[in-house]
């Protein structure tokens, strides 16, 4: 994405290709706010950043999903050891968007559920059959460049998410194993598991995550929102550990899977899956 020279950091060049407009990303979506890129126009005013812990989402970690506070991480979607997933609280949940940040509050991307039309929103709105069609998410990073690209294909009983580099490079898949009980999923790459997924209890809140050798590389723990956000709105929140660096492609497979718990099984909550 083409920068300006005297352009403040978070402004891009229209994403819809309005000539001579510059608009905001905040991490997470783009901003209502344009301006202008003219010789001799004022610098565009940027949204305030956070400076400093961000005390909500610490407790969030440390003590909702009972993780200790680590040392810092990369500061990417890749490099840290702790990643905070929030799903964007709506009334009516019509597109599935995530924050993703770190430890700290720290914004590192987020996921955005893409390709819908009208007419699917509106499916949507009316009928649960949305839970059944093909899902498409972008994993975004923190300046809203994609770095995975994930297809849960139309579904019946069992969920398969095909993850890929932006490039459409294949990483793996991430393939539901059964329907019945606590919900285990293979992670597939090059054609061998190279790990599994495994609910603890048949609720599929919280999940281990495993190499090939049944050992746990990392842990997913759903969140407590507070009452209000349960009862009147389609937020879901996760928190994903890992436990030590892991080797591609599982390390991106791992990430991937964190931020697709919704979409690959929450989802099957209101349905038979």
């Amino acid at each position: 994405m083409t920068t300006h020279s005297n352009t403040p950091s978070g402004w891009y060049p229209d994403p819809h290709g309005a000539a001579q407009t510059l608009r905001y990303w905040d991490g997470a979506q783009w901003t209502e706010h344009t301006h202008a890129d003219g010789k001799g126009q004022a610098a565009p005013q940027v949204p305030q950043q956070q400076t400093g812990p961000d005390e909500r989402v610490q407790r969030q970690v440390q003590q909702q999903a009972g993780v200790a506070s680590s040392g810092p991480g990369g500061g990417t979607l890749f490099s840290e050891p702790v990643l905070v997933v929030n799903q964007k609280a709506k009334l009516i949940e019509l597109t599935n968007e995530y924050k993703v940040m770190d430890q700290q509050g720290g914004q590192l991307g987020s996921v955005v559920q893409v390709g819908q039309s009208a007419l699917r929103k509106i499916l949507r709105f009316v009928v649960s059959i949305d839970q059944y069609l093909t899902h498409r998410l972008e994993i975004r990073d923190v300046h809203g460049q994609p770095v995975l690209l994930l297809t849960r294909p139309a579904k019946f009983l069992k969920s398969r998410v095909i993850v890929t580099r932006p490039d459409g490079q294949p990483v793996g898949e991430i393939v539901q194993q059964n329907v019945i009980g606590k919900i285990n999923f293979a992670i597939n790459a090059d054609g061998r598991q190279v790990g599994a997924i495994k609910a603890e209890n048949w609720r599929a809140w919280n999940f281990a995550i495993v190499d090939h050798a049944d050992n746990e590389v990392a842990r997913i723990t759903k969140t407590w929102e507070g009452l209000a956000k349960t009862m009147f709105t389609t937020a879901d929140n996760y928190v994903l550990q890992i436990h030590y660096q892991l080797p591609e492609p599982l390390l991106s497979l791992v990430v991937a899977t964190a931020l697709t718990v919704d979409t690959a099984l929450k989802q099957d909550a209101r349905g038979l899956g």
